[in-house]
């Protein structure tokens, strides 16, 4: 398939390090671009060493986000390598992809400005922590700092208890796909116009995109939002519940669903009283409402319980741990966990296909320098 996917033939340069900016150049490799890791010297990538578990001698983390992968490693302060690299920018890149501090570039000698004033055709995508202007714009940042600073955390976490972090990089993640898409689009703008660009992203501004919802209805007059542990503010009931043998995540998202919930549960007296007869009421009485619900699913077993809410059409699923996670025949059915060739360990792939088709992992990722003959032949053939 490797002749169909949309970017093959692109050629991407990445400088940078840690999750967002080499998650956004995986997306890139499994689209079908050549990517071009460029590492500091030395151990390179911090990325490589945030394990256990490691796989052939790096991080399995690393392995996730830098599968097929071309790897260099350079020191921006020499000017020799930082000159090959310009010269493999104009040559030969479609993209430049980089992470590092704002400015850093541009003392490097590898601007924006002085590359496009050169190709005006080349993508570059900055990722950074606050964004490219105001006053956090030089301030380092790491995904719970992130949470932390959006009001995503204030939200996350059991009433009365302490906020707490989302336990995955949604940002860094998050912000690698806005990058890859950011670089798409310039692309396909380039396509008209001939025009690249620079596309600007940050953790902090995909934090504040996952927050359109609770930060929209606050502007809107709505009360400062609320913890409400595996629920949410203005939909009820929509979130765990204990059974007599584990939990179960009940979206009953409208007043019919409740309505048939209630049903199932043996308690149409909740569904007629007033307090809970529309979303807007329950979400307000949630209080009285969930203790309500509660009592009637503890004496429920779990499999009795999801085929009775099943057959009902009422969504609901068993909570599940990560290994019964990748044990679900869903999973399996949709292809998405692939073998990194050539590494013992498998990872996921693209959430997405085309013409029914999910783009394999691109390769394995690099080791070290493992391509630096591409940095050394630019650097020797340079005038």
């Amino acid at each position: 398939m490797a002749e169909a996917l949309p970017l093959a033939g692109r050629y991407a340069v990445e400088i940078g390090h840690s999750l967002a900016g080499p998650y956004a150049g995986a997306i890139l490799a499994d689209l079908g671009a050549t990517v071009l890791k460029v590492e500091s010297l030395g151990k390179g990538d911090h990325a490589r060493d945030w394990g256990p578990p490691f796989v052939d001698g790096d991080a399995a983390l690393f392995h996730a986000v830098n599968r097929g992968k071309l790897s260099v490693t350079a020191d921006l302060r020499d000017p020799a390598t930082v000159a090959a690299l310009r010269r493999i920018i104009l040559e030969r890149a479609d993209i430049l992809l980089q992470n590092l501090k704002v400015g850093a570039l541009e003392a490097a000698g590898l601007g924006a400005e002085s590359l496009l004033a050169e190709k005006p055709g080349l993508v570059i995508c900055n990722i950074g922590a606050f964004g490219r202007t105001g006053p956090k714009r030089s301030a380092p940042g790491y995904d719970p700092l992130i949470q932390a600073a959006s009001g995503l955390m204030s939200i996350n976490g059991h009433p009365g208890a302490a906020p707490a972090r989302v336990p995955v990089a949604l940002n860094d993640l998050g912000t690698g796909v806005w990058a890859a898409l950011g670089i798409c689009a310039a692309l396909l703008r380039r396509e008209g116009d001939g025009r690249g660009g620079v596309v600007d992203v940050s953790l902090y501004e995909t934090a504040l995109a996952w927050m359109t919802v609770p930060l929209s209805d606050h502007m809107a007059g709505g009360p400062l939002p609320r913890r409400y542990g595996s629920g949410v503010s203005n939909i009820v009931p929509y979130q765990t519940f204990d059974a007599t043998d584990g939990t179960l995540l009940i979206a009953a998202g409208n007043d019919l669903l409740f309505a048939r919930l209630c049903a199932v549960l043996g308690a149409p007296e909740i569904a007629a009283d007033t307090r809970f007869t529309t979303n807007g009421a329950r979400a307000t009485n949630r209080e009285a409402l969930i203790p309500l619900l509660q009592a009637r699913v503890a004496d429920r077993r779990l499999a009795e319980l999801t085929a009775a809410l099943e057959a009902a059409g009422i969504p609901c699923g068993e909570v599940a741990d990560v290994a019964q996670a990748l044990q679900d025949p869903q999973l399996a059915a949709l292809g998405i966990i692939g073998e990194l060739p050539g590494r013992a360990m498998r990872t996921v792939g693209l959430p997405l296909s085309f013409d029914g088709v999910r783009p394999a992992l691109a390769g394995p990722a690099p080791r070290l320098g493992e391509h630096q003959h591409i940095l050394d032949e630019s650097r020797k053939d340079a005038p």
